[in-house]
């Protein structure tokens, strides 16, 4: 899989974490039913032979950010002194060296914290990787044959609802008109969604000023949080539709804080708002109750995925019909590698994807996954649409940039993901300027 002409050969020497903090909770960004915390990353450097870095970043909520860099630094035998061409001409079996360690496995299997530092790994290599053939991630992924691209999958556990020819299939049908695809999104953009106006934190004046900014800059579908008091959502909900009209799409969001009965009840509540979907309605692994809330609130679609812990969780909500749309994280599961499946699964069931992005580094990464997802596996926009939080961005090297409410796709080579040099001095826990206080 490597670029013609002669890629630059390089070994990882080092790997290095640190403990990124950045102290949110004190605007209540990010705040929701059930979460008030510092967006976090335990961030990775592979550090090569060669002048060439490779970082990625798995993200967190603050405390407990340090178990995170904890498990990359358990892993990080799995990467020193391996060159790049010897992991990505086995890619699925690198990824599989990290998930089936045989003495860190037993803190999994595949899913909570090591498979989110796994993740942070991963990504770093494809960060490594698209720097070294000068492309965006999502390019280097797209000039791959669809051959290549199932070869870089791990099918266990799932071919009961995806088999490789199946995938296989799946690209080699999007395969002859991923040119225009990609043509597409350079000259338009991929269309987006503002999660920043709803926070539950904020008061009912920040709520109106935040609707109208954001519609004064294009952005035409709006998610709102809800979940910890009825009255005080149905409130808000008429407050966001009074300023954003009933034209506009608006979703809402639960972050898991209700049993299957509240849910139902709380949705049925909200419909007269008519939003989209509800998000998170409850526990993140109860397959059965997604399913029936789904029976009971359709029209209402009911959307998770961020912080559903492996691919198998998603092959069971897509198998029990218990999501109309599939939120992949890009740091929950082992990487862009266990990404790739999960698309391939959607397309397959039917499901529009449209990734979570709420955290530090989400939207950088996410634009990635969305553009993979039209230009090689859906080929399809129809209800599908990637989060946008305006939260410290301008904290990257290449950061995301957005037009009328659409992403604009990016150009630097990498996956987006690093970090400014002064950004880590200031943010690092709990040593630096932004902590001492």
């Amino acid at each position: 899989m490597e670029a013609q002409g002669g890629p630059i050969p390089l070994r990882i020497t080092e790997v290095t974490t640190r403990d990124i903090r950045f102290p949110t909770s004190r605007r209540m960004d990010g705040s929701d039913a059930m979460n008030l915390g510092d967006y976090s990353a335990a961030y990775v450097i592979l550090r090569t032979d060669t002048d060439i870095e490779g970082h990625g970043l798995t993200f967190t909520n603050g405390r407990g950010n340090e178990l995170c860099t904890a498990a990359v630094a358990a892993l990080a035998h799995h990467v020193v002194g391996r060159s790049l061409e010897e992991i990505t001409g086995d890619f699925r079996g690198f990824v599989r060296s990290l998930t089936q360690d045989k003495q860190l496995r037993w803190l999994g299997p595949e899913k909570g914290i090591l498979h989110m530092s796994t993740g942070a790994i991963v990504n770093a290599v494809w960060d490594l990787w698209a720097k070294r053939e000068r492309k965006p991630v999502w390019k280097l992924v797209a000039d791959l044959t669809p051959e290549q691209i199932v070869s870089l999958i791990d099918f266990s556990y799932i071919t009961d609802a995806l088999t490789p020819d199946e995938a296989l299939e799946l690209l080699r049908r999007q395969a002859g008109t991923r040119a225009r695809r990609e043509a597409e999104m350079r000259r338009e953009g991929y269309p987006g969604y503002t999660t920043s106006t709803g926070w539950l934190g904020y008061d009912d004046d920040k709520v109106r000023r935040l609707c109208r900014e954001a519609l004064a800059a294009g952005w035409s579908h709006f998610k709102m949080k809800v979940g910890r008091d009825l009255e005080a959502d149905l409130r808000r909900a008429a407050l966001m539709r009074e300023e954003i009209g009933w034209e506009r799409r608006l979703m809402t969001d639960a972050n898991q804080c209700w049993d299957v009965g509240e849910a139902i009840t709380h949705v049925k509540a909200m419909a007269r708002f008519q939003p989209w979907w509800i998000e998170e309605p409850t526990c993140a692994d109860d397959v059965l109750g997604h399913a029936t809330i789904a029976r009971a609130v359709a029209p209402i679609k009911v959307a998770t995925g961020e912080v559903c812990q492996n691919r198998v969780m998603f092959k069971q909500l897509l198998q029990a019909q218990a999501i109309g749309v599939c939120q992949v994280d890009s740091c929950r599961m082992a990487g862009l590698n266990e990404v790739l499946p999960v698309l391939l699964m959607a397309a397959k069931f039917g499901v529009p994807v449209c990734p979570h992005t709420g955290g530090v580094g989400l939207c950088e990464y996410a634009q990635h996954i969305a553009l993979i997802d039209y230009i090689c596996v859906s080929g399809s926009l129809e209800e599908r649409m990637l989060e946008y939080v305006d939260h410290l961005h301008e904290h990257f090297v290449d950061p995301v940039r957005t037009r009328f409410g659409r992403y604009l796709t990016p150009e630097l080579p990498g996956y987006s993901i690093t970090l400014r040099p002064e950004a880590i001095a200031e943010f690092s826990f709990p040593d630096g300027p932004a902590w001492r206080s």
